[in-house]
């Protein structure tokens, strides 16, 4: 077994939390193409300060999808709290999607599947139990048809990100209007074949190459 890391200084900490705050306010605009050395430039740090944080670009993209995470589990375990099972998972769903719109690298990097499996495992484990108990509410609620599973939410957030993608300059709310078909499918379409099980899931969001 490998020893943790050893906890940054309070003074490394905040240098730390300034980057990656930099970097995403950059990332949000321009999306993963921003370098490091704009990063050190908007931070006003130098550019080995920048190095010593995130060693790897990876090292920088993990920790911006790790806070990306603790938002959306935020995000479910208020989902999970209301008694409206089906009015839940859509503004689930719909949050996540918002944090997407306003950030165009967060797009790119849930979508170029440029997370490690560790975080991909982790943010799964975390939701999927809470998100299960809403679909099994809203399904003996008479609100979603029996055969609908969380896996079938984790596919309309990917089809509806992509349309994001694709429609972010020339019409950045169409996400909404796909959003809307996306849900009445699932409340009143005869699903066809086997739906997406735990596996496909995370295989929808990790990098495949690492």
């Amino acid at each position: 077994m490998t020893e943790p890391s050893p906890p940054l200084r309070r003074d490394a900490e905040r240098n730390r939390q300034m980057l990656l705050r930099t970097a995403y306010e950059l990332m949000a605009t321009d999306g993963l193409t921003v370098t490091y050395e704009e990063i050190a430039r908007a931070a006003g740090t130098g550019l080995g300060t920048v190095y010593r944080r995130f060693p790897q670009r990876q090292d920088l993209l993990d920790a911006l999808f790790s806070a990306h995470i603790e938002a959306v589990v935020g995000f479910a375990e208020e989902a999970a709290r209301q008694d409206d099972a089906l009015a839940a998972l859509a503004r689930f769903l719909e949050r996540q999607l918002e944090l997407e719109a306003g950030n165009r690298g967060l797009g790119e990097l849930l979508r170029g599947q440029k997370q490690s499996s560790t975080l991909v495992r982790d943010a799964s484990e975390r939701m999927t139990p809470l998100i299960t108990g809403l679909v099994a509410r809203a399904v003996r609620a008479g609100q979603l048809p029996a055969g609908v599973t969380p896996g079938d939410f984790a596919a309309a957030h990917v089809m509806v990100g992509s349309v994001m993608d694709a429609s972010r300059t020339v019409a950045p709310q169409l996400w909404r209007r796909a959003l809307a078909i996306a849900l009445a499918g699932l409340q009143h379409a005869d699903l066809p074949g086997v739906a997406p099980d735990e596996t496909v899931i995370d295989h929808f969001y990790q990098d495949r190459t690492r």
